[in-house]
């Protein structure tokens, strides 16, 4: 687990967008069901019961699919970087959690190239790789590469403020 003593000199915490909360859901998914159960009580009215079947397989393969999609938004990634470690924690969609430990003095970050999809993000060591933010776009990810690099940077060079050597 991570040292409960030493200061964090660099946190990220990285989820998956999504561009409507569950309350929003449940919204959608009421105005939704009132507006199958009208179609529905139309269609019986008209004697299209087939239409009836079809309405409702339409509603629940939405469900589902909504279902999928607010379960896959609980994954995600903490960076902490301290002066004695890097730690990754991933969660997956079904909250297990997982955790990559690497000594932080010999890391650099890479953005990997690739024509036609965004860049791969890794930390890289001198035996490891550690692919981070992988459900991040590409101007997160860079923004990302950007933090991490001056977070290794003020790592490895210090300032120290010295009274005893300031100039007057």
């Amino acid at each position: 687990m991570e040292n409960e003593g030493a200061v964090p000199l660099f946190e990220a915490i990285l989820t998956p967008y999504r561009s409507i909360s569950r309350r929003g859901v449940a919204v959608v998914f009421v105005l939704l069901a009132i507006a199958v159960l009208f179609l529905n009580i139309l269609m019986v009215h008209l004697g299209a019961l087939p239409v009836i079947g079809f309405s409702g397989a339409g509603f629940i393969l939405l469900a589902t699919f909504y279902a999928m999609n607010l379960r896959a938004a609980r994954a995600g990634e903490t960076i902490v970087l301290t002066p004695e470690r890097l730690t990754v924690t991933r969660t997956d969609s079904r909250g297990r959690r997982s955790e990559t430990v690497l000594s932080p003095y010999w890391l650099s970050v890479t953005l990997e190239e690739r024509p036609g999809s965004v860049p791969v993000l890794a930390i890289v060591g001198k035996r490891e790789r550690c692919v981070v933010g992988s459900h991040l776009g590409e101007a997160e990810r860079r923004d990302l590469a950007r933090a991490l690099e001056a977070a290794f940077r003020r790592l490895r060079s210090p300032s120290f403020d010295n009274p005893q050597t300031r100039t007057l």
